[in-house]
């Protein structure tokens, strides 16, 4: 999800959300072509520019994108194996535009009657505003989790380098603790692998994650590859349906089902929890819940927000464009890549939002920039596509070429895996970057899988979890960890108690809705859960966790008052079953509320 929404997108910026004046990048006196975001098409898009403008002094060209490198994506998935190093798939943009100005800041709302965009505040809280002469919307796709209560709380995203590298970390430490689990439905639950998405992305990660996971596994004690369960989960009859003809997608069933990976079919991701992926199928309307630890989620991706507020024509969400990159109304802005929808020169649908696209539209973009700006011939976009290919993990691929191309036609198995792996290697950035990589894998056929967690990441001091009804929050008798706060739904407070004759019985003592909070006493007394938490209507909370709750409330004494007020009711409403339930909203709704 985005970091940040636009406030306006064609009403002149003059100041932020915040009432922030933004600063105005000064004008050089130069045509100032502006490139938002830095994928394939901005990237690219941005080479072009500097080739067609070379020698020329008028001309400014500024980058927009958050990260100040660019992201190979066809290999991300051999980042989460280690086949290749985590630093190997990105290029430095400083290092690829030499001539390009680069703004490393998020895009915070555009204005095209003013021709103007805002940037968010780097170090001081200004934001930045760029004017432009021409406009190259380039901002690719977002991860769309509408639709799938818990998916967003629960799912691993894998889109983008801090997803793989967090993925990866997240694996290799649930292979340390499926070792010293002793539970065995925990230690299942541990070894199970869940990927939602049949395509490209969901195959090529869950190969790469199955070959990882099994060559790996002998190094931790007791545990076998035949323990490890990776799950796919697709909606259509077959993966990669609409990629490859059905031949080829047989095919890759079958290479996966033979390396022990399970295709769960005419199924769909309903929702996601702590503890599970909560999966239905779509013939007959059965759920079934698989107990993991790990779900992660390739599902589909919807043009980023900054777009749906802008006053473009638009097709299905994307910018729609014609084959000379002109947009109706609008001849000083462009769009390219993921972004936009522009007629197929097939003469059937749109163009794939794919890198072979994307590095070609540049060019013809890039061309008619300048034929804008200074005059001449436009060119027409004709270029119909290469094809398609796609990992199945080691030594296996399927690729389906253009008749017209040599060795053209359909190939699987491992002359489709060789080139595949030639194809790529061969169109990334720069030497360096080919040496690196080719070195990387030709120590992959020697040298083990490395198992080092990097753990760079601090945690969020506030975190959102979901849980479906008759899924329990914390149990008694469980360690206290965290502070919770309803959001939507409701939870059941159940006591146990043990009879005369041993046996032990549950009785629901309180119900919590939103606005509540619950957990507080184990925090405050540094003791076990005295009660369990259960969810009876769908659940959306907020967690704060231990260390940051004491944080709290030992700065803040009026805060700790009135959570401990909220706890002796509680402790008094436990003894006495008859009692009237205690809402800690109304505790809070007192002079120390503030707190």
């Amino acid at each position: 999800m985005p970091d940040s929404t636009p406030s306006s997108s064609n009403s002149s910026p003059t100041s932020n959300t915040n009432g922030d004046i933004p600063e105005t990048v000064p004008s050089t006196g130069r045509k100032r072509i502006v490139i938002l975001g830095g994928g394939f098409g901005g990237v690219y898009a941005a080479m072009e520019l500097e080739r067609q403008f070379r020698g020329r002094d008028d001309v400014e060209i500024s980058l927009v994108n958050k990260e100040n490198y660019f992201v190979f994506q066809p290999m991300l998935a051999e980042v989460v194996s280690g086949s290749i190093g985590i630093t190997d798939t990105v290029s430095p943009i400083h290092r690829l535009l030499p001539r390009t100005k680069l703004y490393i800041r998020e895009v915070e709302s555009i204005d095209l009657t003013g021709r103007t965009v805002t940037l968010s505040p780097g170090f001081w809280p200004r934001p930045l505003m760029l004017e432009y002469d021409h406009l190259v919307l380039a901002l690719g796709t977002v991860t769309d989790f509408r639709g799938i209560p818990g998916i967003y709380e629960h799912a691993l995203p894998f889109k983008n380098l801090a997803d793989a590298v967090s993925l990866r970390n997240h694996v290799i430490r649930v292979l340390e603790e499926a070792v010293v689990e002793t539970d065995p439905q925990h230690r299942k639950e541990l070894l199970t692998f869940v990927i939602a998405g049949g395509g490209y992305s969901g195959v090529e990660v869950a190969a790469e994650l199955n070959d990882f996971l099994r060559a790996i596994a002998k190094d931790y004690q007791g545990v076998e590859p035949e323990d490890i369960r990776v799950i796919l989960v697709h909606s259509g009859n077959r993966i990669l349906e609409r990629e490859i003809p059905e031949r080829l997608g047989t095919y890759a069933q079958n290479v996966m089902k033979d390396r022990g990976m399970e295709l769960v079919l005419n199924s769909r991701l309903r929702t996601a929890t702590p503890d599970a992926a909560i999966i239905k199928s779509k013939e007959t309307g059965e759920e079934t819940r698989v107990p993991t630890k790990t779900l992660i989620s390739t599902v589909p991706s919807m043009p980023n927000p900054i777009i749906d507020d802008l006053a473009l024509p638009k097709e299905r969400g994307k910018i729609s464009i014609d084959q000379f990159f002109q947009i109706e109304g609008f001849p000083e802005v462009s769009a390219i890549g993921d972004c936009m929808a522009m007629p197929s020169p097939t003469g059937e649908g749109f163009c794939p939002p794919t890198a072979q696209h994307a590095t070609r539209q540049a060019k013809v973009l890039a061309h008619n920039i300048k034929v804008q700006m200074f005059g001449g011939e436009k060119k027409r976009y004709t270029f119909k596509g290469l094809g398609t290919m796609g990992s199945l993990g080691y030594h296996r691929a399927v690729a389906l070429l253009l008749n017209r191309i040599p060795l053209g036609g359909r190939g699987t198995g491992l002359i489709a895996w060789m080139m595949w792996r030639t194809v790529y290697w061969m169109k990334l950035p720069g030497f360096t970057r080919k040496l690196k990589v080719g070195a990387a894998w030709f120590l992959d056929l020697i040298i083990k899988p490395e198992t080092v967690q990097l753990r760079l990441e601090s945690g969020n001091a506030i975190s959102k979890v979901h849980f479906e009804p008759g899924e329990t929050v914390f149990r008694q008798g469980d360690l206290g960890d965290s502070l919770y706060i309803i959001l939507e739904g409701e939870a059941e407070v159940l006591v146990e108690k043990t009879g005369e004759n041993g046996e032990k019985t549950e009785s629901v003592v309180a119900k919590l809705t939103p606005g509540e909070y619950f957990g507080e006493m184990a925090l405050l007394n540094n003791r076990t859960r005295s009660a369990t938490v259960r969810c009876h209507k769908p659940l959306s909370l907020l967690a704060l966790r231990q260390g940051d709750f004491r944080a709290l409330v030992s700065n803040l004494p009026e805060m700790k008052e009135s959570f401990q007020r909220v706890m002796d009711d509680r402790s008094r409403e436990n003894a006495d079953p008859d009692a009237e339930p205690v809402s800690p909203s109304d505790s809070m709704n007192s002079e120390n509320a503030e707190a």
